[in-house]
Order: structure tokens, then sequence, then C-alpha cells
């Protein structure tokens, strides 16, 4: 019967789909046999629930809830009214024997069936016609079967007395010995059974009532819910869509810029190179014309005597000091840096899919900056110069009802603000934010109050189609314009600090922009001295051999 019991059940959708019996158990779909009842008032068979006990805590096979078994059979107790349900219900299927004729009723010959209290039997409609009419069953009590009474319920089981009262504060029946063995204080709250039962039947009917109701709003929770399971399938597709349509823009204008930056790149190599091949170029058919000078040079000073000297000397040395003074291009006329800007480039392509807020660009002055940096040992501003990217900010006559500003989400905000403060600095901006949170929060929930209500008034106007009386309307129409000056009151005053931060952030801004421009000087100098080194080592290496050669031809000129 409990095959297969330690499976779990499926959802309570399929549960509520499938033809549920009040009388059947719901792991082995058999009646009921000793029903247990768990702390979530759901029933199972106690052979269904046992060997599923845990320390103590045994798990609701059904929605997952722990319940308490104590004692040692890990079970629950047995729920005694559904066992008396299961057994009136049993009582009312199976067949009738008379007590006399042994005559067997079927089920459609119930309702002609007497039972006889006195002697606890049935009777079909013949027998008590023929027998129970004689003098000596005259006091017996004989009702119909569907009425009759079990001496269980009937008499008291410690004195074997009928049932007289009812106890009110300990919910149980009494006899006349139970009565009277009550002291006086707790006799005050017994009454008859009568009673006593017209007020049972008073207080089922409110707790059926309070039961419906809670069925009715469990259906429409349930209904809710689905709705909005829906819904969320629905925006987790409708965002998944927007996601790919954006990813799918952001790669076509990052490609369209990558491409650009690519030829911008292209363009500086072409160029860059061509300026240095050029200047290399004029550099290879200089040095010739250098070395022939020199190897002249040394050679008239070895073999020329002082008339000869006197003569063309003074003609080589002014051809010398003629070639040193030609505009010889030594330096670089740039840096071997190709700069792009590509990180900007792309930041400033995605600004408009994404609704970034414009960014400005602090830069510096070109003129002098420090001991040995100016304007022109600096490389062009579009070339070293860095660009500080730093959020904008809208004019000061923007309003709250202007163009939709984008920006941090107020769960990122909140996140940032909370770092910022548990920084433990001590600043203006960081007492603003102190200031905000809390007038914020304050103002979030009576919004959030006015959002539930608005919420239960709409759900009672479509769901219950019930009369909203006018003045919830307009008392919640008050509260919300109230809640808008409010709101308006504390924009006004966050926007009047606004001039206050500025001149602050304006300081950082232009501080962090000297800085950066100091720290590019430093690295185009450094670059620059390391390539003038470059330069000066390669001349080296080409002179050496020239060098030594003249200084051969000198150790044979020597001796003349």
């Amino acid at each position: 019967m409990a095959g297969g019991i330690f499976s779990p059940l499926g959802s309570c959708s399929e549960l509520e789909k499938a033809n549920c019996h009040p009388l059947v158990c719901l792991l082995c779909h058999e009646p009921y046999q000793h029903p247990c009842l768990l702390d979530c008032y759901h029933n199972f068979c106690a052979s269904c629930l046992r060997g599923r006990a845990s320390d103590g805590r045994l798990r609701c096979p059904l929605c997952g809830h722990p319940s308490v078994v104590r004692g040692g059979t890990g079970l629950p107790p047995v729920d005694r009214l559904l066992q008396f349900l299961v057994d009136s219900s049993a009582d009312g299927e199976e067949d009738v024997q008379c007590a006399n004729c042994d005559r067997r009723c079927t089920k459609a010959e119930l309702d002609t069936m007497y039972f006889c209290n006195t002697c606890g039997q049935p009777l079909c409609a013949p027998c008590r016609e023929e027998t129970h009419r004689a003098k000596m069953f005259a006091r017996h009590e004989i009702v119909s079967l569907s009425k009759r009474t079990k001496d269980i319920h009937k008499k008291c089981a410690l004195h074997e007395e009928p049932y007289i009262m009812f106890s009110t504060e300990k919910k149980s029946m009494l006899c006349i010995n139970c009565f009277r063995d009550m002291q006086g204080e707790s006799r005050a709250h017994c009454i008859d059974i009568e009673t006593a039962y017209m007020q049972g039947c008073q207080r089922l009917d409110q707790a059926v009532m309070a039961v419906k109701e809670l069925q009715t709003s469990t259906r429409e929770a349930i209904v809710l819910l689905k709705a909005m399971i829906e819904e969320v399938r629905n925006s987790a597709s409708e965002e998944e869509a927007a996601i790919n349509s954006l990813f799918g823009r952001m790669q076509e204008q990052l490609s369209e810029r990558k491409k650009t930056l690519l030829k911008a790149v292209q363009s500086q190599h072409e160029e860059k190179e061509k300026a240095f091949k050029e200047q290399l170029g004029h550099l290879a058919s200089l040095l010739p014309t250098l070395q022939v000078h020199l190897v002249t040079c040394s050679a008239f000073l070895s073999s020329a005597n002082k008339a000869e000297f006197l003569d063309l000397g003074y003609q080589l040395m002014e051809r010398l000091q003629r070639i040193v003074k030609l505009p010889h291009r030594l330096r670089p006329a740039q840096t071997s840096k190709i700069n792009s800007e590509y990180r900007a480039e792309f930041a400033r392509c995605l600004e408009p899919l994404l609704m970034l807020s414009p960014r400005r660009s602090v830069v510096g002055s070109a003129g002098s900056i420090g001991p040995g940096i100016t304007g022109t040992n600096m490389l062009p501003v579009g070339q070293c110069s860095k660009t500080l990217m730093v959020p904008g900010c809208p004019p000061d006559g923007d309003k709250m009802s202007s163009g939709p500003m984008v920006r941090k989400p107020t769960m990122h905000r909140y996140i940032s603000t909370k770092v910022l403060l548990a920084e433990g600095r001590e600043t203006p901006f960081a007492e603003h934010c102190r200031n905000y949170e809390s007038t914020y929060r304050m103002l979030q929930t009576e919004i959030q109050g006015l959002k539930d209500q608005v919420q239960e008034l709409h759900r009672d106007l479509t769901k219950h189609h019930s009369l909203i009386k006018t003045e919830i309307m307009s008392e919640i129409l008050q509260k919300s314009l109230q809640m808008d000056v409010q709101i308006a009151a504390h924009y006004s005053a966050v926007e009047m600090m606004r001039s206050v931060f500025e001149e602050v952030w304006e300081e950082t801004y232009q501080r962090v922009a000297n800085e950066q421009e100091i720290y590019e000087a430093q690295l185009h100098d450094l670059l620059q001295l390391r390539q003038e080194n470059s330069c000066l080592t390669t001349i080296t290496k080409q002179i050496a051999p020239y060098v030594r050669s003249i200084a051969k031809v000198k150790e044979r000129l020597e001796p003349r």
C-alpha cells in the first residue's frame, strides 16, 4: 500500500489538478489507516510516514515543513477527527445485517433499516414491526440507522452514566457524577448538551467562514502569483531581447569605431615612418661628408708644412664651419608613440547607446609647468596629454521636469554612499550624504505606503468589484500631493548644494589634471633623454671604424 512513498510528491499545481478525496491519503492513494496530523495540518497514513523522521523531526512530504515528533514511534499524533470521519464513512459503506432474521441489506436499502440503541443491534423493517412491538421492548429506543448513536459518545467511560453537561473550560462532556466532583468555580463553565451543541455550531460556522475567506484569498493569491510568474517570464524574455539588441548595436558601433581607429593608427604610422625615413636619409647622406672632411683634415695636418697650412688651412676651417652651421635635423621632430585615444573613442561611441551622461576633459595650460618642463619640450596635446574623464553636470537651469538624466541605480548609489561614509572622512559632501539618506528613507517609506493603499484599492475594484469610498481616494490623493511637495522641496535643497560641491570638484579636477600633465611631461623628458642617448650611441659606433683608420694613418705618417 505504501510502495514508493519515499519519492517526493509533485508540485502543488499537479496536486490541485488531481481529484483528491478528503479521506484518501496523498501518498498511498488509499483510504486513511491511522491518519497522523503534522504541524502543517497535512494528514498522511501512519504507515506512509513511518521511517521518515530524523533527529526528532519529520519533514512534510507535501510542503516540506518540519514537524516535531515525540516518542519512540517517530510518528506524529493520530488525528482523532479524521479517524472519526474515516470510521463513519466505513460504517456507512458496509452492508448491514439484521440481528433478528440475519437478512442483509444493500446500500440502497439502508434507509429502511433501524437501530435499537438499547439492544445495540440493527433491525430490518419487518422485524421492527413483528418483534419489537411487544410490551417487553416498549422502553427500547429505536431510531433510524442513519441516526443511531454510539455508547462511547453517549455514556461516560468512567461512571457509565449518560452525558448531560459540557465544560467550556475543559472542552469535555460530563455526566452527573463528573459534574458533582467538579469544584465550584469550574461548574460556572458548564452548560447543558443542547446549548453546548448550538454554541459549538455557531463557532464552527464562524471558523468555517474564516477558512472560506482564507480560501478565497489563497485562490486570489495563486492567480496573482501565476500572473506574476508569467510577467516575470515575459519580462525576462524582453530583457534578454533588449540585451541581445543592445549588444548587437554595441558590436556594430565598436566594429565601425575599431575600423576608424585602425585607419587612424595606420595613418599615423605611415606619417611618422615617412618623416623618420626622410630624416634618416638626410643624416645618412650627411655622415659620409663629415667622415671625408675629417679624414681630409687629418691628412692635411699630417702632410702639410707651415706654408701650405697657412695657405690652405683657413679655407679648410671656413669650410668646416659652414658645414657645422648648416641646418641639420639631428633630433626627431616627433615621438615614436602612436596614440589614438582608443579608450575615450570607444567610450564616446557607446555613450548614445548606454545613455551615459556627457563627459568633459580637463586639459591644463600648455605653457611652463615646472623646472625644465616647458611648452617646447612637451609633446603636442593631442599626442601625449591624457584626458581626465569626469561626469558632467547639467546646467543650473535644469529642473526636475527637464529631460531624463541617467544616473546610477538606487542600490548602486546606496552602496557607494555606504562605502563613502565607511571611509570616515568628515567632509561637507559626506555630511550631506548622511542627511540625504535619512530624508530619502523617510520619503521612500511614505511612497511605499501610498503604493500599497493604491494597490489594495485596485485589487478591490478589479477582483472583488466592490465599491470604494470617495473619501479614501481623496485622502490618498491629498497625501500624494503632499509627498510631491516634500519631494520637490528636498530636491530644491539638494540642488542648492550644487554650486558648493562644484567648486570643490573643480579644484579637485584641476589638481588632478595638473598632476597628470606633470607626470606625462616627466615621462616625455625621460623618453627624450633616452632617444638622445640612443642616437649618441649609434653615432659613436659608426665613427669608431674611421677613428681607428685615421689613427693607423697617423701612426704611419708620424715619423715624417
